[in-house]
C-alpha cells in the first residue's frame, strides 16, 4: 500500500494545481480523493495570489476512471447521510469563484466526466478517451448526466450514457465538452497558455463575473436582464474597475488589486 497522498495540491507560480496521485488505480475516485479535492479547492480560494484552479491526474493513462469499484471504494455510501460525498464536492467546485481548468491527460470516465464538467474549461490529449460506462456495472451516471446536458446535446448525452460506449476527444471537443484538443506532449504548454490568459486579467471582474453567470443560469431573460443590470453597476465601483479604467486612459498595463 502507498503512503503517498491520493491527491496532491501545489501552487505553481499563478496557478494552483490538484493532481488526483492514484495513477495505479487510473485516478479513481475514493473518499480520499474527494477529500483532497475538496480541500485544494478551499486552499486555492485562500490564496490571494492564484488566478486559476486546474485539476488533472497523475501519470498519462488517466485522467480519472471515475468511482473506484474496489469494495470499501468509490461505491461505499452512508445511506444515514442525506448527501453524498461526490455530489457535495461537485457542488463545491460549481462554486468556485476562480477560473478552473480541466488537463484531460488520459480516460476521462463515469465520475471523472464530472470532474471535468465542473471547470470552466478543458484542455484534453489526443489519445485521452471519454465515457460513461455505469450501465456495464448496473448503475447509471445520475450526477453526471445533469452536469452533460448542461454542455452537451441531449442525444448525444442519451447516447453515452445509455450505451456506456467510450468516444474519443476530438469527439468530446465536437459536442462541446472540451475547448482544445492537443498531442499529449503539448498538453502542459497549452495549460500554461490558457492560464497565461487569465492570469493578467482583473481576478475580481473574474470573481464576480462568475458568480452572475451562476446566477442567472435558472432566470427568464427579464430576470437576467434586471438582475444584471445590478451586478454590473456593483462591479463598476471596484477598485479593480477603477483601475483598469485608469490604466486605459493612461496607455499602461493595470496593477490589479483583485478588490
Amino acid at each position: 500500500m502507498s503512503d503517498s497522498p491520493s491527491v496532491l495540491n501545489e501552487k505553481r507560480g499563478r496557478a494552483f494545481w490538484i493532481t488526483i496521485n492514484r495513477a495505479e488505480k487510473r485516478n479513481a475516485i475514493n473518499a480520499s480523493v474527494i477529500a483532497g479535492i475538496r480541500q485544494g479547492y478551499r486552499d486555492a480560494h485562500a490564496d490571494p495570489e492564484v488566478r486559476a484552479i486546474v485539476v488533472t491526474g497523475a501519470g498519462e493513462k488517466a485522467f480519472c476512471a471515475g468511482g473506484d469499484l474496489q469494495p470499501g471504494g468509490g461505491f461505499a455510501f452512508d445511506l444515514s447521510k442525506p448527501n453524498l460525498e461526490y455530489a457535495d464536492l461537485l457542488r463545491e467546485a460549481r462554486s468556485a469563484t476562480l477560473p478552473t481548468i480541466a488537463r484531460v491527460n488520459g480516460a476521462c470516465m463515469a465520475g471523472g466526466m464530472g470532474l471535468a464538467c465542473m471547470t470552466d474549461f478543458a484542455i484534453a490529449a489526443e489519445h485521452a478517451l471519454f465515457g460513461l460506462p455505469e450501465v456495464r456495472v448496473g448503475v447509471f451516471p445520475m450526477q453526471v448526466m445533469y452536469l452533460l446536458l448542461q454542455l452537451a446535446p441531449a442525444r448525444t448525452v442519451r447516447e453515452w450514457a445509455i450505451s456506456g460506449e467510450p468516444f474519443t476527444s476530438q469527439e468530446a471537443k465536437t459536442a462541446g465538452l472540451v475547448n482544445h484538443v492537443v498531442p499529449g506532449a503539448e498538453l502542459d504548454a497549452k495549460v500554461e497558455w490558457l492560464v497565461g490568459r487569465i492570469a493578467d486579467k482583473s481576478p475580481t471582474a473574474i470573481r464576480r463575473g462568475k458568480y452572475a453567470m451562476r446566477a442567472i443560469e435558472s432566470m427568464s431573460f427579464e430576470e437576467a436582464m434586471a438582475y444584471t443590470e445590478g451586478q454590473i453597476v456593483l462591479t463598476a465601483l471596484t477598485e479593480d474597475a477603477k483601475e483598469g479604467l485608469a490604466a486605459f486612459n493612461d496607455k499602461r498595463k493595470p496593477v490589479w488589486t483583485g478588490r
